[in-house]
């Protein structure tokens, strides 16, 4: 008997052990979360950073994998219908037909995914500001995990649909509250700046490594292995946010302010501009990415291996142009809008010497010569909208942010759909010339930004005290006035009023406080 209670007291004491040890652990990670907020805030940009890497990475792996999965599966489909049926003329006249509108059928399952996410991010961006950042946050990593399992079991064109739809729903709230969630954080300019860019950095990277990874585990491992890999990454991702975010017991959105109006953002003419630039420097990249193989084939006979690394080299000045963006900012932050502009005339000028290149080598500039403008619009504009939330409108960004959002969903929605059909009724060096024109002629339109950076922050609700949570629309407002009324300030607010009051704000600060 006695070995065997020494050997319970000895299990007691090892259990015991391993609670303190656990308790401990989890002291140390609320100390982390709760004392440290600067550690807090880089564990969000690891968050998100990992949630946009997935996000891209699982919207460009499928290129090199679900064509030729589908192209085996319709084989497989007419040899067994022959089978069965012999040949017959009218089964023959059906494939044809069928084969005929395999590429429609690749168009248009590439494209789903931007279209419902497209459809989705205006009330996405309203849930958001509704709850908050972190719940949305977290339910669209889940959803974006089911998606990817979906696509590593599915074994029909319906289910890859499902699939590819899916993760357009999980994009709309995964994304959107991703940067709005920065944008909250980070709350001054110089580092907002910085931590966008870094998450632009993981975009890119997600981007433009997913077909070369995807089509050498496609290779070797089977189609079930990259979206494993990517699903198992991505239910850490959404167990790290529940464990530091705490989306669920999180009760600070009770005393936020409600957020402007997904509309009202539309018709701002300073985000429309930004939105309008985001929309047209994306449709190079997007127009290219599903026309551009057929056009290596055709005029410089290139082999699968430089199809596949086409864009890969494009990584590098796309970082490179964010770190530029991000310094330059720092150093000059009120021309932020001519940096966006810069960026539009090298996507520009690049885009119409795409048709010129004659060989693997010679197309790799052109193409980084893109991504490098590119980098330096997203850089400069995706921090603009933040701070023009701050100063004309209330300080929740998940509306703005949604509006970003649609804008790159505009491009490669229509990408995969009406790039190709351009390239079949003028051909691809109109393509070219069309998409480097239209970047060329709307920079000019940055302009509009050029004052942006005068603009003084209003008296948002977000920096007020509140004495009772507001409980809508109306009691905020209420609230906010009230706060105004307590320390002399004017309380009218027409159409316009974010803007008024914010110079009405500068005229006091400059005349000593005498303006009430």
């Amino acid at each position: 008997m006695e070995p065997e209670e020494t050997a319970g007291g000895q299990g007691a004491n090892m259990a015991q052990s391993a609670a303190s040890k656990l308790s401990q652990m989890g002291e140390r990670t609320k100390q982390l979360v709760t004392k440290d907020p600067e550690r807090q805030k880089r564990i969000i940009l690891v968050i998100v950073c990992t949630a946009l890497l997935l996000d891209n990475m699982l919207f460009m792996v499928i290129v090199p994998i679900i064509p030729d999965y589908l192209e085996g599966l319709q084989k497989a489909a007419d040899k067994a219908e022959e089978a069965v049926l012999h040949t017959n003329s009218t089964n023959s006249t059906i494939h044809k037909a069928d084969k005929g509108n395999f590429d429609l059928q690749i168009g248009v399952l590439f494209a789903s995914k931007a279209i419902l996410q497209l459809l989705v991010n205006p009330l996405s961006g309203t849930f958001i500001d509704r709850v908050g950042y972190d719940i949305p946050l977290f339910i669209g990593l889940n959803v974006m995990f089911l998606s990817t399992v979906i696509f590593a079991f599915a074994e029909n064109y319906a289910t890859l649909f499902l699939a590819r739809s899916m993760q357009g729903l999980g994009s709309a709230f995964a994304d959107t509250s991703g940067i709005a969630l920065i944008a909250d954080r980070y709350t001054e300019e110089t580092e907002r700046s910085k931590a966008l860019g870094i998450a632009l950095a993981f975009i890119s990277f997600g981007s433009l490594v997913a077909p070369p990874f995807g089509g050498v585990l496609y290779e070797f491992a089977g189609k079930k292995v990259p979206f494993l890999i990517l699903a198992c990454i991505c239910l850490t991702d959404a167990l790290l946010c529940l464990a530091v975010l705490k989306p669920f017991s999180n009760r600070e959105r009770e005393n936020m302010p409600v957020g402007t109006p997904i509309y009202k953002l539309m018709i701002d003419p300073y985000i429309a501009v930004v939105a309008g630039a985001l929309v047209v420097c994306n449709i190079p990249l997007a127009f290219l990415e599903p026309t551009i193989a057929n056009w290596m084939e055709e005029t410089m006979q290139a082999s699968q291996w430089e199809i596949g690394m086409t864009w890969l080299p494009a990584f590098f000045p796309h970082v490179l142009g964010v770190y530029l963006t991000v310094k330059l900012a720092a150093k000059y932050p009120h021309l932020q809008w001519f940096y966006g502009a810069i960026g539009m005339v090298f996507i520009g000028a690049s885009s119409c010497t795409v048709p010129a290149c004659k060989n693997f080598g010679q197309l790799m500039i052109p193409l980084c010569g893109i991504c490098f403008g590119i980098a330096f619009v997203d850089t400069a504009l995706l921090p603009t909208l933040g701070f023009l939330v701050d100063v004309r409108h209330v300080s929740v960004y998940g509306s703005v942010y949604a509006i970003a959002d649609i804008s790159y969903c505009m491009a490669y929605a229509m990408g995969p759909v009406v790039a190709g059909q351009i390239v079949h009724d003028l051909g691809f060096v109109q393509l070219n010339l069309g998409m480097g024109l239209a970047n060329v002629l709307y920079a000019p339109a940055l302009l509009l930004l050029k004052n942006v950076s005068k603009m003084k922050p209003s008296f948002s609700e977000r920096n007020m005290l509140l004495e009772d949570g507001p409980t809508g629309l109306y009691d905020t407002i209420k609230t906010e006035e009230r706060e105004k009324k307590r320390k002399g300030l004017c309380t009218t607010i027409d159409e316009n009023g974010a803007e008024t009051f914010a110079q009405r704000s500068y005229s006091e600060e400059s005349s000593g406080g005498d303006y009430a």
